[in-house]
């Protein structure tokens, strides 16, 4: 099984308090629970694709001490505050690749992987015979921010187009299917595809517009 997820923010212990507000009571409290929610869903043979943004702390020992406690075979996707990748004493044997960006298959599905949202993907417009959409941006980095919402309304507005398609008699909407993976939104649970594409959905029908909202800058 493979599952997906992003911006643990490992030994983050600001984040509590401040942007996500994860209400723990440390930074030690944080990391046992993301752990924990990790091993209640991951086996040792399933994979998880890491969407940046794992580890806050630049120190390589303390990456692998939580890396080497997560069950399943690792794969990151860089974030811009993956900084323990530059220390001598970090493994990178804990993962089994480590790239800024890659493209897989899943269920016959292409999966567009960055830890940044990208707009214009690879294969936004492709549909299987159904109509279904055939690929898939999962992205991090933005968490719950303006910036999320700057996000849907992109989508929202790009699927109101319609665009002529190889094979079909009419043009079709475009897809645009892009999914943020930020770990609180799974309850810091690695999910699959099809998991991420259902919470997703239900999560962007509750979502107002960024026009609709006040955000204060953060200091």
């Amino acid at each position: 099984m493979r599952y997906y997820i992003s911006d643990q923010h490992f030994y983050h212990d600001n984040l509590n308090q401040c942007m996500d507000c994860r209400g723990f009571e440390s930074g030690e409290a944080m990391n046992e629970y993301m752990i924990s929610r990790w091993n209640s869903r991951v086996r040792p043979k399933d994979e998880v694709v890491i969407l940046g943004d794992f580890c806050i702390s630049p120190k390589g020992e303390d990456a692998n001490a939580v890396l080497a406690r997560l069950n399943g075979r690792k794969y990151l996707v860089v974030g811009n505050h993956d900084k323990y990748l530059n220390s001598k004493e970090f493994d990178a044997g804990y993962f089994q690749w480590i790239t800024p960006y890659q493209e897989l298959k899943d269920q016959k599905r292409k999966v567009i992987l960055s830890h940044y949202p990208i707009m214009c993907y690879n294969g936004q417009y492709r549909r299987d015979s159904g109509g279904i959409p055939r690929t898939y941006m999962l992205y991090g980095h933005v968490h719950n921010t303006f910036d999320e919402y700057l996000v849907n309304d992109f989508q929202n507005q790009t699927r109101q187009y319609l665009r002529e398609v190889r094979g079909s008699e009419e043009a079709l909407q475009v897809p645009c299917q892009m999914i943020n993976c930020f770990c609180m939104f799974s309850d810091y649970v690695p999910l699959t595809l099809d998991e991420w594409i259902k919470v997703d959905r239900e999560r962007r029908e509750k979502m107002e517009t960024a026009g609709d909202r006040c955000f204060r800058a953060e200091g």
